[in-house]
């Protein structure tokens, strides 16, 4: 039987797994010689209430994955921060700068679960996205829906952070910056109405915030 993620119950279960695998990560250095048992014994929990939890070990680091870049944002912009060129900034560069660290804490032994790691953080992007857009398209004709603009967008902030982060970084992180924030907000303005489009849009770029 599922269990229910909002009972309180659960949440303390399942940051006990976190914290322990935390642990674990300190010690060992990397992901893939971290076993369910390892986990498991270290949270003083047996194993069969982490499988009741989660399926396997693939869907823990997703969750870890999750709660670990939601701490990260957090820091830096609380969830219930409104859409604005300030808040889209520094979304884009903390999303840069955790992609950085992120991989040089990667071991060779770890790339098996890079897809599943990017992929839950995009997808945590793509629920931050969304909540900043209308819940409806909003210029008239626009065949254009909130899940489609921030599911674009999401994945263009995303996929350049990570392209950025895995080559040799030739171009500086506020130039990069600059550049996908203009381009995610006029992905994100042709879903606002005139009335709602970000502030700080001029020609086509975004005034930068100062810092």
């Amino acid at each position: 039987m599922p269990v229910n993620p909002s009972d309180p119950r659960v949440k303390r279960t399942r940051q006990l797994f976190i914290q322990a695998f935390n642990e674990l990560l300190d010690e060992k250095r990397n992901l893939y010689s971290i076993t369910v048992h390892d986990i498991a014994n270290r949270a003083a929990v047996n194993r069969a209430t982490f499988y009741a939890h989660f399926e396997d070990k693939f869907a823990f680091l997703a969750y870890w994955m999750t709660e670990k870049f939601q701490l990260i944002l957090s820091k830096n912009l609380p969830d219930d921060a409104p859409f604005s060129p300030d808040n889209l900034h520094v979304l884009v560069r903390t999303v840069f700068r955790f992609l950085v660290r992120f991989r040089q804490y990667l071991t060779p032994g770890d790339k098996q679960f890079e897809p599943l790691l990017e992929n839950a953080m995009q997808k945590e992007l793509y629920r931050l996205l969304l909540r900043w857009l209308p819940s409806e398209p909003a210029r008239s004709g626009s065949q254009q829906k909130p899940d489609t603009t921030a599911l674009v967008a999401s994945w263009g902030l995303f996929g350049s952070a990570l392209q950025w982060s895995r080559e040799a970084q030739t171009r500086t992180l506020e130039s990069m910056v600059d550049e996908v924030v203009e381009v995610v907000t006029v992905i994100v303005n042709t879903e606002a109405s005139d009335s709602t489009c970000i502030p700080g849009r001029v020609e086509g770029r975004v005034n930068r915030p100062v810092m």
